[in-house]
């Protein structure tokens, strides 16, 4: 039995029959790799290359990232953002998604390093840019949450669960507070967004650039994914600044920078508050009383010497230590590699 029959078959049967008809499949290759808790399969049928994405059950986590008045279970919107993201050329081509089944197909797109893009780190900022401007500019995805809510229930959770000891995290609430009261949320301002455009959700194949795992996918202040690219990809003044030119289509002005500096610190307590919520699900003999991170020059020193291993809870551990150091003092963050 290969891994595709442990999917339920009247589902799997029903997405593959309505995208390849009668032909045969050649071949079925699962694919790992990337942040995605999906599972993930290649199919090689009709001379075609076709991706099979099919979700699992929902995770305590996955509850936790949209819990409160939206809705008690995943991102009920990310099949209609998807399909937008699709028809408007962002996403590679759709053929199926069934938001019961939690099963989609769409092409098979092979990935190369995005330390391969033709130009460099400048063009790649300046393609994300338009590629951004391009998600920005298409039918509104539907409403989920604000992004400060959705922030403030996450690092509640993380302050709730005992991780740390009490009063260890009370600098960090309160600075949160204190960037709360300063963001003004304005709905009229939400477009379309991605939210989580990590460069594992960023796909090149050569040519040019997909987004990918559209889970988080729902009308956000469009700064969220610049704000996030920034951080992981366009990480010194002058890219940035080709990355807010590109996407806005014209320079940046001072109040668009300032708004900026506020949305980055939420979106690094997002990720911080994603990794200490995973980091909280693990025994520990007492609550954590030390909060100090390393850069993000000596967290690679630590997995290169193997001192720290990567993509272990020790490793996640750490890392959500250092976007809580990132948050609190705007320092480097560890660019946002969430694989490690």
């Amino acid at each position: 039995m290969s891994d595709l029959d442990t999917l339920q078959s009247a589902e799997r049967d029903a997405a593959l029959r309505e995208v390849i008809g009668r032909a045969a499949i050649d071949a079925v290759t699962p694919i790992s790799g990337g942040t995605t808790g999906a599972r993930l399969f290649r199919i090689d049928a009709g001379g075609r290359r076709y991706l099979l994405r099919a979700e699992g059950p929902v995770s305590p986590l996955q509850r936790l990232r949209i819990e409160g008045p939206a809705s008690a279970l995943q991102n009920p919107h990310q099949y209609t953002s998807l399909r937008i993201a699709a028809e408007a050329g962002i996403a590679p081509r759709l053929y199926y998604a069934d938001e019961g089944s939690r099963i989609a197909v769409m092409d098979f797109v092979a990935r190369q390093p995005l330390g391969s893009y033709t130009g460099g780190l400048p063009a790649l900022a300046e393609t994300l840019g338009e590629l951004l401007a391009r998600l920005h500019a298409t039918p509104v995805f539907p409403h989920l949450v604000r992004y400060p809510d959705i922030v403030g229930w996450l690092w509640s959770h993380v302050c709730r669960t005992g991780l740390f000891a009490p009063g260890t995290l009370d600098r960090y609430s309160e600075h949160f507070e204190r960037i709360r009261a300063a963001y003004v949320w304005n709905d009229a301002n939400s477009l379309s967004s991605h939210n989580d455009l990590i460069p594992a959700n960023i796909l090149y194949d050569g040519k040019r650039l997909w987004m990918i795992d559209w889970e988080s996918g729902y009308r956000n202040d469009p700064l969220v994914d610049i704000a996030i690219i920034s951080d992981s990809i366009a990480r010194s003044a002058e890219l940035e600044d080709v990355l807010l030119r590109s996407c806005l289509g014209r320079a940046p002005d001072d109040a668009v920078r300032a708004r900026l500096r506020l949305v980055r610190a939420l979106s690094r307590l997002y990720y911080a508050s994603v990794l200490l919520s995973a980091s909280a699900i693990a025994p520990r003999a007492a609550p954590h009383t030390n909060i100090a991170a390393p850069t993000p020059t000596e967290f690679r020193a630590a997995i290169r010497s193997g001192r720290l291993k990567a993509r272990t809870p020790a490793a996640r551990h750490v890392l959500g230590k250092m976007f809580l150091a990132s948050f609190l003092t705007d320092v480097a963050t560890p660019g946002f590699d969430l694989s490690v």
